[in-house]
């Protein structure tokens, strides 16, 4: 990362103001130990990324310090901005801010200024990928938010109304008892990669390396040089996965979409104003399905700048209304057959995203059968046509699980996901730069009235044992008994 004297300054500056907020506030939270005797962490956040960082840093700015932040990447890779996202810049306006909570001088503007100047800001046109990523680990330092990385979630379950998380770490394997468990889990974190099956492909099936790829997950491009490359999808990801393969000397990249058009307007964008992610967790369950199965529906268009990337090559070809039938992987290369016919490529990238769905996920195995999803809260032929979205975990107002049985399983309530799994419930906050602030915000003062409303009884006894007398400076104070 860079150390420019411009940064130095502006580093002296935000912690000077986050000093002046107070920060980080005082621990309030009564201190418990745990089944096993040990103190018990009050919050476990699992994954480092934008979220489960920006996750913690609220949770210090709220006064719960008795936290472990884990991410099973080292540092650095956090997140998909130094692994799967492939795309030259960000997709968001420059100009938008989350991870600096409102302190102006922890905003990526600031950052950025502080090394190009405000000239180079006006000449930026959208925030590079890696510049993100070391603005976050910049963010990361200033707030002291401390993550443990190499630590993976290996198993979580509850332990009455405690959470029993067991962790794989360079200390080995440890088991800790907490609180409240924060789900940041990334875009992936809800549900598993989306494998299309063909007759003659079958995604749990052994294949010759090097011949077919997800494109949300990390690979080298390095031998796609000089090859023929075959894409499925045309969105955003397949788009930039494909750019990729030209600039790193494919021979040619041939997309195919089953659309006869690509989607034309970003319905999603028109979400993305404060109206719409303070208000949508409050409506009906009925309104928030009819308004995000419609914008999942309409699709979304890849950018216009990944698009160009990828038409300023010649031996870029995108054939639209093309579905495939059949893939047939070997290990001479890989046989594609649409309804046009049949085509052999050296290899395969399928960018056909990630499927939510929260059976897949081993970290929620002792929750599966207890929570409630979006299947369970709309029509049967309705969660049928929206197959996807009834998979999405049916939230709580704080990003909490629900159970299908009024009381059932208490310790579900204590687990939070903080990532796309939220979106049905809360909409597109919790993994979005847009609505991040907005997200965090609701997540930590939920967090923070769920600890204060458990103690009660012990807070209501700190207060009979309160006793500063404000007026012993004064001749009026009168000692007490």
């Amino acid at each position: 990362m860079s150390t420019s004297p411009g940064l130095t300054l502006l580093a002296e500056q935000a912690r000077h103001d986050l000093a002046r907020l107070n920060y980080p506030a005082a621990n309030w939270v009564p201190p418990r130990a745990g089944p096993d005797g040990r103190p018990l962490l009050d919050v476990l956040v699992v994954g480092a990324g934008m979220c489960g960082q920006t996750a913690a840093y609220g949770l210090l700015r709220e006064g719960v310090r008795n936290l472990r932040i884990i991410d099973r990447e080292p540092r650095g890779r956090e997140g998909p901005w130094d692994t799967f996202a492939r795309m030259p810049t960000l997709r968001s306006p420059k100009h938008l801010t989350g991870p600096d909570l409102g302190v102006g001088s922890l905003t990526f503007r600031a950052w950025y200024e502080a090394q190009h100047g405000a000239d180079g800001w006006q000449a930026l046109y959208k925030v590079g990928r890696l510049d993100w990523r070391d603005y976050l680990l910049w963010v990361r330092e200033l707030t002291g938010v401390a993550v443990e990385n190499g630590t993976a979630l290996a198993a979580l379950s509850p332990e009455g109304e405690l959470l029993r998380a067991v962790l794989d770490g360079p200390r080995g394997r440890e088991t800790v008892f907490a609180r409240k468990v924060v789900l940041s889990l990334g875009r992936e974190g809800s549900g598993v990669l989306r494998w299309p099956a063909f007759p003659s492909f079958d995604p749990r099936a052994a294949r010759p390396p090097g011949r077919v790829f997800h494109a949300s997950s990390e690979f080298d491009f390095a031998p796609l040089a000089g090859k023929r490359v075959a894409v499925l999808g045309a969105g955003s990801t397949a788009f930039d996965n494909a750019g990729t393969a030209l600039e790193g000397g494919a021979r040619e990249v041939v997309m195919f979409a089953r659309r006869a058009h690509l989607p034309q307007v970003n319905k999603s964008k028109w979400t993305s104003f404060p109206g719409f992610f303070h208000g949508y967790a409050a409506l009906p369950d009925a309104a928030r399905w009819k308004f995000l199965t419609y914008v999942w529906d309409e699709q979304v268009p890849p950018p216009f700048e990944s698009v160009l990337r990828c038409d300023g090559h010649a031996n870029f070809r995108l054939r639209l209304g093309e579905p495939w039938t059949d893939m047939e992987v070997g290990t001479d290369g890989v046989r594609v057959v649409t309804p046009r016919g049949e085509e052999h490529f050296d290899a395969a990238i399928l960018a056909t995203g990630f499927d939510v769905d929260l059976m897949q996920r081993a970290e929620v195995t002792a929750f599966r059968d207890h929570v409630l999803v979006w299947a369970d809260r709309v029509a049967a032929e309705q969660a049928a046509r929206f197959g996807e979205a009834s998979r999405f975990p049916y939230l709580g107002p704080g990003f909490e699980f629900t159970t299908r049985a009024p009381g059932g399983l208490p310790a579900a309530r204590h687990l939070h996901m903080f990532n796309w799994g939220a979106a049905m419930s809360h909409g597109q906050i919790a993994g979005d730069i847009p609505g991040l602030a907005i997200g965090v915000t609701r997540l930590v003062q939920a967090i923070a009235r769920d600890l204060f409303v458990a103690d009660e009884a012990a807070f209501h006894r700190m207060l009979l044992a309160h006793a500063e007398p404000e007026l012993k400076p004064t001749r009026y104070y009168v000692a007490g008994p």
